[in-house]
């Protein structure tokens, strides 16, 4: 048999071993490179079918809420408080679904509990496709919240645990990839269909994802912490493929999950090894939602009405779902090459110039806002366009679609999938259940938070101060990364564990 990638060096992984001036042999290199069997990448495209869906009910209130201030139907058109709830009750579902996802992460494991939240997300979208009064659009909008935050802490769980190191990376990024592919198609469908279509649009990727999941294998991890040994070998042999020796890699899974069998007790949680990793990873969510990446989704179209942009605020959104699409294609494509910290500087380094420029740009227009009619966001519909901020015909109004094109394009390469991606690797095995989901939890108290208290700031203060403190966010993002975030590219989960057990600083380079 092959010596394992990690010698063993008493209970701990030797997660540095001496490297070989050998040729590794085709199994190591079947380990370490790309998996020879594609069905990985089929039960990840299941998964993130969740994802897409995700992304599309977050962004759902971008053209809907100008569409419902104008509405004919009393019962339905928005007032500005109305609409104010409309864009962030989605967060308040979001983290309840996460709260959800400490039980049933765990309970009925990843798969099931992804294929669980296509109830509230189907029944979300026939309320909002036949409502006909404001309670039926903000239950619609919380029920679809609660599918996406369950999906937010099931989905990328699952797909680190299914993949390969190799292509973790690019696999970890899928789940963003896809909420942002879900985004955009909103946006497209946004320039052709009425807001009812959209809704009725949104129950496709539910059912097919329902459909492809239903043949998909479980965690191999999952199954193992259930006893399920037998179980557990068939779905890692089917993901890998009959050609491939998994003995090695299903020993190092067994090896890790039996050592951590039981649930984390309140004293084990006390152990930096445990908590260090969690601390991390929550500060990351809740870093990630402090730079300003849900107001400014559930607002940019009335944020381009706001600032008169020279193109129409529907195709201006529209533009940067898509400049947000090909960023994560970037990140997918470069994560495994780059590493994660080199993106998470870039990413932070991006956001916080395109912030600062929007800020800038508010505050020195030639036709600053008052207080008192912050035109579009809050003492006038969301959609409305009385007295616009600059007029529409100097290319100089092209700025905040740049700037914000630029902010899409940093997040997405970084901050976005990035921060999905880590919490999934560096969450120790036993905990990881009930810790992924008070991530979710946190990051969407977090965006409630913000998407409710975004238009309040406006109305106060204008549109600039909730620019300029997404830049100072973005700071300190900067100095959380360099300080805090290990880097994970290339090991295996086991690996990342073990690091966090013994702490060796080399890990982190």
């Amino acid at each position: 048999m092959q010596e394992p990638l990690l010698g063993a060096e008493g209970p701990d992984y030797d997660t540095f071993p001496e490297k070989s001036s050998a040729s590794p042999s085709p199994g190591e290199r079947t380990r370490a490179g790309a998996p020879r069997n594609k069905r990985v990448f089929l039960a990840t495209f299941a998964a993130v079918l969740g994802n897409f869906s995700f992304g599309y009910a977050l962004v759902y209130t971008s053209p809907v809420i100008p569409a419902l201030e104008l509405s004919l139907d009393p019962d339905l058109r928005l007032t500005k408080t109305q609409a104010s709830w409309f864009g962030s009750i989605f967060t308040l579902g979001a983290a309840a679904g996460g709260l959800s996802a400490m039980v049933l992460n765990d309970l009925l494991g990843r798969k099931l509990s992804i294929m669980f939240s296509a109830v509230p997300s189907a029944a979300g979208y026939a309320l909002m496709a036949g409502a006909h009064s404001f309670w039926m659009l903000l239950l619609g909008r919380t029920l679809t919240g609660f599918a996406g935050g369950l999906t937010a802490a099931c989905i990328p769980v699952y797909v680190s645990e299914i993949a390969p190191p190799g292509v973790r990376g690019a696999l970890g990024a899928t789940p963003q990839l896809m909420a942002v592919f879900g985004s955009l198609s909103l946006y497209a469908l946004g320039l052709l269909l009425p807001w009812r279509w959209l809704a009725v649009a949104g129950e496709g990727p539910v059912l097919v994802m329902t459909v492809l999941l239903s043949f998909m294998p479980n965690s191999p991890r999952f199954l193992l912490s259930r006893g399920r040994d037998a179980e557990a070998l068939r779905s890692l042999a089917w993901l890998r493929g009959a050609d491939t020796d998994i003995r090695w890699e299903f020993s190092q899974i067994q090896d890790n999950v039996q050592r951590q069998s039981t649930r984390v007790s309140w004293a084990e949680a006390r152990s930096p090894h445990v908590y260090r990793p969690i601390l991390i990873a929550v500060l990351m969510r809740f870093l990630q939602q402090l730079t300003g990446i849900t107001p400014i989704l559930v607002y940019l179209q009335p944020i381009f009405e706001s600032t008169a942009v020279l193109l129409p605020p529907k195709d201006d959104a529209a533009i940067v779902g898509a400049v947000r699409l090909f960023s994560v294609l970037i990140a997918a494509l470069t994560m495994d090459l780059a590493g994660r910290k080199v993106l998470l500087f870039v990413s932070a380094t991006i956001m916080f110039a395109a912030n600062l420029t929007l800020g800038l740009y508010v505050h020195f227009s030639p036709k600053p806002l008052a207080p008192n009619s912050t035109v579009g966001m809050e003492s006038v519909p969301l959609g409305g366009t009385e007295q616009p901020l600059a007029t529409p015909t100097s290319y100089l109004t092209l700025v905040p679609l740049v700037a914000t094109m630029l902010f899409i394009m940093g997040y997405a390469m970084g901050w976005g999938p990035i921060t999905w991606l880590l919490m999934s690797e560096i969450l120790p095995l036993k905990a990881r259940g009930v810790a992924s989901g008070l991530c979710v939890l946190v990051s969407w108290l977090t965006a409630f938070a913000l998407t409710k208290s975004f238009l309040l700031v406006v109305n106060a203060f204008g549109l600039q101060v909730p620019f300029f403190f997404f830049a100072a966010i973005c700071l300190a993002n900067l100095l959380f990364t360099g300080c805090c975030v290990p880097e994970t590219k290339g090991r295996s989960l086991e690996q990342i564990e073990s690091f966090f057990r013994t702490g060796r600083r080399s890990f982190l380079h």
